[in-house]
């Protein structure tokens, strides 16, 4: 993504999505760490989001992913919370723990700490469920923690929005 998405630029995608779940007739359940809730107040910031917009999950901690969500302690401990198996535990763990049909979940490292040879700052999985189908993703994004965060939000939203 060559720039950082502005307010304006997330609302624009929120309404995209929102008009795709309102003409499938789907409601959407989010799982969100690094993004710390910031696209489920997307998601909530537009008027009439309770039609197509179930809950969301803020699973900052690995005990927050395993408690609310019911991602595996044993993933989590090996495979580390910013995994792809973690990703899709926590998208599947968004269902099954909600009335929703369609789930996204985000998990990264948006630093400025936190990163490794192996899972740099700017790391970000995503999954995205939709009708039993799961598909995950890994970005690596530039810039300081909010830009990283933008660019996560941004990318989850029109991840979805394509699989729809």
């Amino acid at each position: 993504m060559s720039t950082i998405p502005d307010d304006s630029s997330l609302e624009k995608r929120v309404r995209a999505l929102a008009a795709r779940l309102l003409e499938q007739g789907r409601r959407l359940a989010t799982a969100e760490s690094c993004t710390g809730g910031w696209i489920a107040k997307c998601c909530t910031d537009q008027p009439g989001s309770s039609a197509w917009f179930e809950r969301g999950f803020v699973s900052y901690s690995d005990a927050a992913k395993h408690d609310a969500l019911g991602v595996d302690a044993q993933v989590l401990q090996f495979a580390g919370a910013v995994s792809e198996a973690v990703a899709r535990q926590m998208a599947a763990g968004a269902l099954a723990h909600s009335a929703a049909d369609v789930a996204l979940a985000v998990t990264g490292i948006a630093g400025p700490d936190g990163g490794s040879e192996e899972k740099p700052v700017g790391t970000v999985w995503f999954a995205w469920d939709v009708a039993g189908t799961v598909e995950s993703e890994c970005m690596v994004f530039a810039g300081d923690r909010d830009a990283v965060r933008r660019q996560a939000v941004a990318h989850a939203l029109d991840g979805l929005a394509a699989r729809l």
